[in-house]
Order: structure tokens, then sequence, then C-alpha cells
């Protein structure tokens, strides 16, 4: 388990998976080489970090100059410059004195204990001129002034994960609320404690194959999907299987809970609900999908569920009546893996369609209409809400295997990480809403701090040579 490994992988072996390519061959076909529009390579081009602004002296402009002698107006323009660098970009300041101090996004003022030829103590307004690049949360956070959010483009933590299938329609990592992330390597699961970054093998099922998992809302019991379509549940903390259910023929690649019931989604076309304190298999058995359903998320008040597939659908069902859904969503042009449900607005849905579709799509779960959709270029993956902010975390495949956070209310991106070099297929976020880990075919966990400000004690510069290895 403490075994290291280096992170130098050729990429050349990567992609020599024929296995890979011989079932995508005809998306791979389809796919061109995804050409940035024109805004994201302006953005591309000209935006450091998140920080966004390379040229100062256009960015501030004093309104209040109080018949001040030229030469003291090109020194305040100076030393607006010079604050912005040290409060905004935090950078050191190139002049000694510390003759203004920053009041709030408007105004900055003189300070009495300074060397500067001023009778009185001025403020003067300083306007943004380009206020998209400052006044949204895109670029700075509610606490604007004492602190600015940098989002890192590079991982501070890698895991080397051997055998992390590279398969779309598998959900293979997930993080409790305990703070253990569990990660299905073929036929085992391993737990990692986040805290202490120990691992530990919970599971082999030996001639068996792990194709989802899933903890349970308290995180002290994880629900394990297997190839042959068996359903296991396993204590977290005593190391034990719980229970094992069967009823699906075919694998399992996606589970959620809600409260006591899990619910399970088969490439034989089912969805089974199951109550942990029941003793049958399943008490409901739901038949819609024409193909394999590799999406289930229940709504946050566990009142509705939303399952995808791969017949391109998004079906919603009421915990009320769950004999049929009681929405047909049929807009997605391919499959339906990516689901997420806002925990900041009732009702409202996200979903993501695979790589002959590439759009998310914006749904009133309520009323089963489409409210907005967005073109990513890119097959999406996964879907998650921010915890903390109204944003949405998107991870994509073909063919640019980025990971994107947009602000939702107007789907500009905040910034777009890249790293793995296969499709980022497997997505879970830690516990206080801060981090974020993405998996993909390229045998490697990578953590993303998005929200630093939450969590200071990680050390988004550990870009070691040399990754930890689960298992």
């Amino acid at each position: 388990m403490s075994k290291l490994k280096s992170q130098s992988v050729s990429n050349q072996a990567l992609c020599n998976d024929t296995s890979i390519q011989q079932q995508n061959h005809q998306q791979i076909k389809q796919e061109n080489q995804y050409n940035l529009s024109s805004t994201d390579c302006k953005r591309q081009k000209s935006f450091l970090g998140d920080r966004f602004v390379t040229q100062l002296k256009k960015n501030f402009t004093i309104i209040q100059e109080n018949q001040l002698e030229n030469q003291d107006i090109a020194s305040s323009q100076m030393a607006l410059e010079m604050l912005y660098k040290q409060q905004i970009l935090e950078q050191e300041p190139i002049f000694e004195l510390d003759s203004m101090q920053f009041i709030n996004q408007s105004g900055f003022q003189y300070n009495q204990q300074n060397n500067f030829n001023i009778h009185n103590s001025k403020i003067y307004n300083s306007i943004l001129i380009d206020h998209k690049y400052f006044t949204i949360p895109e670029t700075l956070s509610n606490y604007y002034g004492k602190y600015v959010r940098k989002i890192q483009k590079v991982p501070f933590k890698v895991l080397d994960a051997p055998q992390l299938q590279d398969d779309f329609y598998l959900n293979l990592i997930d993080w409790s609320n305990q703070n253990t992330l569990s990660v299905a390597l073929n036929s085992c699961v391993y737990l990692w404690n986040a805290q202490s970054s120990k691992v530990t093998k919970l599971l082999d099922l030996h001639n068996d194959q792990v194709t989802s998992v899933a903890w349970s809302l308290q995180g002290s019991h994880l629900a394990v999907g297997t190839k042959i379509g068996e359903v296991q549940i396993w204590d977290a903390i005593k190391l034990s299987r719980v229970r094992t259910y069967k009823g699906h023929i075919a694998r399992v690649g996606t589970l959620c809970f809600s409260d006591n019931v899990l619910s399970s989604g088969s490439r034989d076309k089912l969805i089974l609900q199951r109550d942990l304190r029941l003793k049958g298999n399943y008490f409901q058995k739901q038949s819609a999908h024409k193909q394999e359903v590799c999406g289930l998320k229940w709504s946050p008040d566990g009142q509705m569920l939303a399952s995808g597939g791969n017949d391109n659908k998004l079906y919603l069902w009421s915990s009320n009546k769950q004999d049929k859904p009681i929405f047909r969503l049929s807009e997605h042009q391919a499959a339906v893996k990516a689901i997420a449900w806002s925990p900041h607005q009732h009702g409202l849905l996200a979903s993501g369609g695979g790589t002959a579709d590439k759009t998310i799509r914006f749904w009133n779960a309520l009323e089963g209409k489409s409210l907005q959709k967005e073109d990513t270029g890119s097959q999406v993956c996964n879907l998650m809400f921010s915890k903390i902010e109204n944003e949405l975390i998107s991870t994509h495949g073909y063919s640019q295997n980025q990971i994107v956070l947009w602000k939702c209310n107007n789907m500009k991106r905040i910034s777009t990480l890249v790293g793995h070099t296969c499709r980022v297929l497997y997505l879970a976020m830690s516990p206080d809403g801060s981090t974020i880990v993405t998996g993909a075919g390229d045998e490697t966990l990578r953590f993303w701090n998005l929200y630093p400000q939450i969590n200071q004690n990680y050390n988004q510069s550990n870009c070691s040579l040399h990754i930890p290895t689960i298992r």
C-alpha cells in the first residue's frame, strides 16, 4: 500500500488498449478535434490563472481629482495600480512607502502617516472599467478585499490507481461523509482516509469485478455493485460484508442512496429499489429504459429520482409513484450518465450527454421542462453541483479530457483544469465541498482544490514525481 510508483507514464502505452479503441471506434470517428472558440482562445491567451487581468494601467481611473497637480495624479494612479497588485493579485508592490490603504471594491484612501505632499487624506474611487473581470463571483469571492479565490491549475495530490477501468458506464469512486474515499480497482475495493492518507483494502471479489460503489448517507456502509449483477453492503468500520442482494442479471453500473433506500441501475435495463430495513431483495422494479441504466441520482429531499440510460433518455420518478416515470425527457442525443441535482434551487436538475451530444441541459424537474442547454464541445462524463457556491462541475472525455467549473446563472467558464490523459470518467467531492477528486483511464486519481478558503490545510504544491499508490 505504501509502494511508490513514478508518475511518468508513456502516452503511447495509454493509447494501446485495443479493446477500448474498438469499443469507441465509431465515437472517435465522429469526433473532430475540438477547437476553442475565439472567446476561449482570448481567455487562454490573456488571462493569468483565475485573476484574468494582464494590463493594469487600463483597469483603474481616478474620477475625483480635486484639482491636484498632474504629478500627484500620476503618483496616485501608480499607487492605485500597486494596491491592485497587492490586494487583488497578491503581488509585492514596487513602491516603498505604504502611502495608500485599501477600503473596499470602490475606494482607496491615502494614509495620513506618509511623506506624500498631500494636505488632507483624499478618497479616490477606483473604477474597474471591465466589470466582468471583477464584480462577479467568477473571479472574486464574497470576501472582496480580504480573500481572492485562486484555483490552482494543477492537482495538489495525485494517487496511482492501477487497473482503474476506462469504462464510461461504470461509477468506481465515491467520497463519504466520514471523509473516506472508496476506489474500485478491478475486483477489489480500497478505502483511502483523506485525513491520514491511510489505504485499507475492503474486499476482493476474486472471480467477479466491481462495477459501481456508493456510500450510505451516514458514510458507515458502502454499497458495491458487481459484474454478475449482485449488490453487496459492506460495513466500512468492521470491514465485513453485511448483506448481498440479488435481482439483476447483468452488471450493476450505478448505485444511489436516499436514506434507507438503495437504488441500483443495471445493464439489464432495470432499476431496483431496495430498503435496507426489509428482508427481500427489492421492493420495487422499475422498467422504462431500453438500454443500460448508467446514471441514478436522488433529489436532495428524496422525493424524486432521475435516471439516465444508454438509450439517450432521462426519466424522472416520484417516490410516491414508482411504477412508471412521471416525466420522459428525450432531448439528449447520446447516453445520459451525468446527472446532478442542485442543492441551491429546489427542483433544478442538470444532465449531460455523451460523445454524440456533448451538451449540458438544465431542467425544471417539478414540471419536466427544459430550461437551458450548453454545448461543451466534449463528451460529458460527470456533473456535480458545488456545495458552497451556485456553480457546476463537469468532467469530460473525447476529446479534451478536461474538468470545467461553471457559473450556473450564465454558464460562464470559471476555470478549466487539465492533466488527465484519458477520459475523466469518475468524480467525487469531499464532505466540506472544497475539494474534488477525478479518476480516469490513465489509472490516476487527481485531487483539485476548488475553494481554497474552506480548507487551508491542503498542500497544493505537492506535485512530487513519486505518487502514492492505492492498494
